[in-house]
């Protein structure tokens, strides 16, 4: 069955074409399994909680009947200011408005969270950009540019609100520069969620062609109910396609964990034990109550553009195992820098077991993909990254200090076992990939960015103590776990890569000789290649030191704590990058020029470089799961979800290499190319 719905309709009528009901929540309402709703274009200003389910075989499907012309939207329009001196002008809202839930008087918080930004879940937005929050009136009269904002201009459009407790309203204080907010759009977040069902369970349903936008969410750490503007909610099935995400306060997408009884932000709110304890506990908890590969999961989030949240543009923890993220532009993600945390990026999962991340571009986010905990058979491929580093570093000589908060990389992969598969990407950004993990094989890359972290990062960074984290392997494919291990890091595999040192930005430099030595989260390097492993074993190594083992009996030994051992072979280094010590054949050109640049003109990329050419005539060998062998702790191989091998036999745009192929991801050298 159809079931139509027009916001411009006279009155609600019975969800037929010629009677259409005027709210999406009402088709929601009795949407069943094969059913499809249809929207007219308009802006809807409501929470849809979709209450029933679809089947894997008929789905509940919500679609805009024009691509993007239809916007579930959690802001209401805000008129009526009043000029109360120069650019700052006010306005009064009833809070009966907001009902159970004033993003006004909700502070953002939870685990993972640095509490020593004050900031509310809701926003006010000028002309559909959100303005930048401060902490008293002031601040209003007299707002500062923030240099940690990639839009340091837009921060002096700012607002702050209080309590009239006399006349139980919301009084927002602005300060709109040279505009008159009663000529612009203004709006304020009113909603937590736009498209989001209240009950868990809520499986198979698609959601088409939507812009939503403007809501009020929270923090959503890992150990805590994780809600999105958008999100399954612990269920199974969902499709999220063609829409366009933006101005979340928190998180865009959650494929997130479901709240649990006796353990949301339990670090937070009962402080005896550490994070990563009660992380370990939810991860038993969830197993124990459900969390099984026939009943979450397997969600699809295709072809849509994520951009300007605050958090993440994709959040998820456990419920989004076994999904599918593909062909999505997501991009300035956390750049007003109004919030901060460990739980930042474009993408934020943890237990992404079988996630597929391909052909996605992913640009100008404090962060990239950052993969924590559990990353085991997850694979990263066809993706493009790039300036996902410091705000504005190409335009500024010498940002300053309170932007180095938002330093990042394209990936970062933590306190996981593996496997773990980078292949055909393009990685563009000064850090490439923080490897603060192990279990990790590169294939076919292109490389222009740092390692960092290599041998950092796994432990609690206790004072003086000892504190490492035990973190989960799971049985191959499954959710159910196998174990838990700390990190002896090393069993990494890179292969047919190439690696381009490019300029390292004088700040960047500075910042990687003054703290690289000191931390031991981030060695801070900006030196690209493998030489970052120099002093880890090769397989012929590692295998000796168990010659002669007899079990109990043997002499004293360390060899179950020494590193893992690494493999390198085809990698090619351009430019100074430089080669893992023990890589066998490694092509070291220094002499050679490389260039290399990005552009873009009417929303296509293109990536103009010699260095394709400059490997043309290299010959190296196809790489399949037999070459990669399997990671070492969860003993699983490099091959698909479904547990079928891998040959990697086409390149970045699926091309096929042919019988000879060359390093990086390109199967042809090609000077000018099309890369999103």
């Amino acid at each position: 069955m159809q079931i139509y719905v027009d916001k411009h309709a006279r009155r609600s009528g019975m969800g037929t074409k010629a009677y259409p009901f005027q709210r999406i929540q009402e088709a929601a309402n009795i949407a069943r399994p094969g059913d499809e709703i249809i929207v007219a274009p308009g802006t809807y200003r409501e929470y849809v909680n979709p209450k029933h389910a679809g089947t894997e075989e008929n789905r509940i499907v919500y679609r805009s009947q024009e691509p993007l012309a239809a916007t579930i939207t959690g802001a209401e329009k805000l008129k009526n200011w009043k000029q109360e001196e120069g650019s700052v002008w006010s306005a009064r809202v009833p809070n009966a408005v907001f009902g159970s839930y004033n993003p006004y008087t909700t502070l953002v918080r939870g685990d993972w969270f640095i509490a020593t930004f004050i900031a509310h879940t809701g926003d006010v937005f000028l002309n559909e950009k959100s303005m930048y929050e401060v902490t008293g009136l002031d601040q209003v009269r007299c707002p500062v540019k923030s240099q940690a904002s990639w839009d340091p201009d837009f921060s002096l459009y700012v607002w702050y609100a209080e309590q009239d407790k006399d006349r139980d309203e919301t009084v927002f204080y602005c300060n709109f520069q040279d505009l008159d907010p009663n000529e612009e759009n203004v709006e304020i977040t009113v909603r937590e969620n736009c498209f989001y069902p209240q009950e868990e369970g809520i499986g198979y349903i698609t959601l088409s062609g939507f812009k939503v936008c403007k809501a009020a969410t929270q923090w959503a750490p890992p150990t805590a109910y994780q809600e999105g503007m958008i999100g399954p909610h612990w269920s199974k099935g969902w499709i999220i396609e063609d829409c366009e995400v933006y101005e979340s306060k928190c998180s865009g997408i959650s494929l997130g964990k479901y709240r649990q009884e006796g353990n949301d932000n339990k670090w937070l709110n009962w402080k005896y034990k550490d994070g990563t304890q009660t992380e370990r506990d939810c991860i038993l908890q969830a197993q124990r109550e459900g969390w099984t590969k026939e009943n979450i999961g397997s969600h699809i989030i295709r072809r849509c553009e994520i951009h300007d949240c605050g958090q993440t543009g994709i959040v998820g923890h456990l419920g989004g195992v076994f999904s599918i993220i593909e062909d999505n532009h997501i991009h300035h993600i956390n750049n007003k820098q109004n919030l901060a945390g460990a739980e930042i990026g474009g993408i934020k999962m943890h237990a992404a077991i079988d996630v597929i991340y391909r052909r996605n571009h992913i640009h100008h986010c404090t962060r990239g993909i950052w993969l924590d905990w559990q990353a085991q058979g997850t694979r990263v491929t066809q993706n493009l990254f790039h300036h996902n580093t410091l705000p504005n570093l190409e335009e500024c000589d010498e940002p300053s200090r309170e932007a180095f908060q938002g330093i990042g990389e394209d990936l970062f992969i933590e306190v996981s076992h593996g496997p773990t598969l980078l292949d055909n990407n393009l990685f563009l950004s000064p850090r490439a990939v923080k490897l603060a993990t192990q279990g990790v094989a590169m294939v076919h890359n292109l490389i222009a960015g740092a390692f960092t972290a290599v041998g950092r990062g796994t432990d609690n960074g206790a004072k003086t103590m000892k504190s490492p984290r035990y973190t989960p392997y799971h049985v191959p494919h499954r959710t159910e776990v196998a174990g838990f291990m700390t990190f002896l890091h090393g069993d990494n595999r890179f292969y047919n890569n190439i690696f381009v040192q490019q300029r390292v930005h004088p700040m960047l430099r500075a910042a990687s000789e003054s703290a690289g030595a000191q931390s031991e989260w981030d060695d801070m390097n900006v030196d690209v290649g493998t030489f970052k492993f120099d002093g880890y074993p090769t397989f012929e190594e590692w295998d000796r030191l168990f010659d002669g083992y007899c079990g109990m009996g043997s002499e004293p030994s360390d060899r179950y704590y020494t590193h893992l051992p690494v493999w390198a072979h085809g990698n090619v280094y351009f430019g100074g990058a430089k080669p893992w010590e023990k890589e066998a054949g490694a092509i070291v050109d220094e002499g050679s020029e490389i260039t290399l640049s990005l552009t873009e003109k009417d929303g296509k990329w293109r990536l103009e470089t010699n260095v394709f050419a400059k490997v043309e005539g290299i010959e190296v060998p196809v790489i399949s799961t037999e070459t990669l062998g399997m990671a070492f702790e969860p003993e699983e191989k490099y091959e698909q979800p479904d547990g079928s091998p891998i040959t990697f036999s086409e390149d970045y745009f699926g091309e096929g290499r042919g019988m000879r192929t060359i390093p990086g991801p390109l199967s042809e050298s090609e000077e000018k190319v099309r890369v999103w």
